[in-house]
């Protein structure tokens, strides 16, 4: 009797000591370096279940041993679900910290970014493009809905929600901007201020002009003067398009177009293009006390301001001065390079 219970009582040690050293080797598995030899980006599909993954990360190289894999999951301590997404999955991680970061949710953020002064069609064309969003663009968007910004998000995003977190921020920074404007502007809305952000953002690309531009439309709208600017009659005789490198015509100055701002008095009907948000605060907080009607290029590529027309017209003249020197000494001859010498033997 003393015999069997000796015998049980080995058994029972045996089994005790394969049980540890299966613990052990399976914990320095699961705590090991992965097979994984470079970062790579692992999408996990929503609805994926544990064999499905295991299926995945194995055929990304992530994982070795799916089974190994899938009974890290069932006896994880302080189980949690893996969220579907994209995962940046770095070289030779363990299994240990790749179940850990398929738990944290920690999916890659991919960024797009709207440059300033885009207009409504390049915007939705450049979403259109955007990898890893997916749908298809079905929202009414209107030109200066859209905020031009950087935004992130992940794969599988909607175009569709990615152009209304646009008009989102576009909405909120307009509102924010129309609270805090300036008191006396000559505007009937906040759609007024957004029009003439638009202008401004296409006028100039000097920060620190932005409110000197606003203050010269916000004078010249109190003095019932016509606006006079060329990105709104390009937008008019275009369609937004741009002059695809053909310069302004005395036609085009004279076009019937309701943007066409030589001939039609106050605001264009609508905005031009998607104002950043400087030019909308600009837009709403002109540089205070100046007086300025004109502006015209420098030739610095910023712009020589005036009060009035004789002013104006001398600065017009020093531009086309400039202008003129520039396509002279384009048109000059250039310097050949001297003909390399031989060397003496």
């Amino acid at each position: 009797m003393l015999s069997f219970f000796r015998w049980v009582l080995f058994f029972v040690a045996l089994l005790v000591t394969l049980m540890g050293g299966a613990l052990l080797l399976g914990h320095q598995m699961l705590v090991a370096q992965g097979p994984l030899d470079k970062t790579k980006n692992v999408l996990i599909p929503r609805g994926s279940g544990p064999a499905a993954m295991a299926r995945i990360l194995q055929s990304e190289g992530a994982i070795s041993h799916p089974q190994l894999f899938r009974v890290a999951l069932m006896v994880d301590p302080n189980p949690k679900p893996i969220k579907a997404g994209e995962y940046e999955v770095p070289r030779h991680i363990s299994m240990s910290a790749l179940v850990d970061l398929l738990q944290s949710g920690k999916v890659v953020q991919r960024r797009l970014t709207v440059p300033e002064g885009a207009t409504t069609a390049e915007i939705v064309e450049l979403v259109k493009k955007t990898e890893a969003l997916t749908g298809e663009v079905t929202l009414d968007i209107k030109e200066g809905d859209l905020l031009p910004e950087t935004y992130f998000y992940s794969r599988d995003d909607t175009r569709d929600g990615m152009l209304g977190r646009m008009k989102e921020a576009m909405e909120k920074t307009l509102d924010e901007a129309w609270r805090k404007r300036a008191a006396g502007l000559p505007y009937a809305s906040k759609r007024d201020a957004l029009i003439l952000a638009s202008i401004i953002e296409k006028e100039t690309a000097v920060a620190a002009e932005r409110t000197r531009v606003a203050a010269v439309y916000v004078n010249r709208l109190r003095l019932k003067m016509r606006l006079e600017s060329d990105p709104t009659t390009i937008y008019g005789v275009t369609n937004g398009k741009g002059m695809q490198g053909r310069e302004l015509t005395r036609a085009d100055l004279q076009s019937n177009s309701p943007y066409n701002t030589y001939v039609a008095a106050g605001l264009p009907p609508g905005p031009i293009c998607n104002p950043g948000r400087a030019s909308i605060i600009a837009a709403v907080a002109p540089a205070p006390r100046d007086r300025s009607l004109y502006f015209v290029a420098d030739g610095q590529g910023g712009h020589a301001f005036a009060t009035n027309v004789y002013e104006h017209n001398r600065n017009v003249a020093r531009w086309k001065e400039i202008q003129r020197q520039k396509q002279e000494q384009a048109q000059q001859p250039q310097p050949t390079a001297p003909a390399p010498t031989q060397a003496k033997p």
